[in-house]
């Protein structure tokens, strides 16, 4: 019954989806020229540099694929 009921739901269109337009509330609560301004530095994410962030990246994949070699080898 809850089938037919998911049915009948998904025909009746009782579940239309989203908005076709997106509003976002910085663009709604600031002028342009200030969108335009702000500075967005790529070499600082979240407060950590990207190469720090790299480097970590780098460091778990090696360590993932050791862990895997290892599995693989001794089981």
């Amino acid at each position: 019954s809850d089938y037919n009921q998911l049915g009948f739901n998904l025909r009746s269109n009782i579940f239309q989806g989203g908005a076709l337009e997106s509003r976002s509330l910085m663009k709604d609560s600031y002028t342009p020229e200030i969108i335009q301004k702000a500075v967005r530095d790529p070499k600082n994410w979240h407060g950590r540099r990207t190469d720090e962030l790299g480097k970590w990246h780098q460091k778990n994949a090696l360590n993932l694929n050791l862990q895997k070699a290892l599995e693989d080898k001794y089981g």
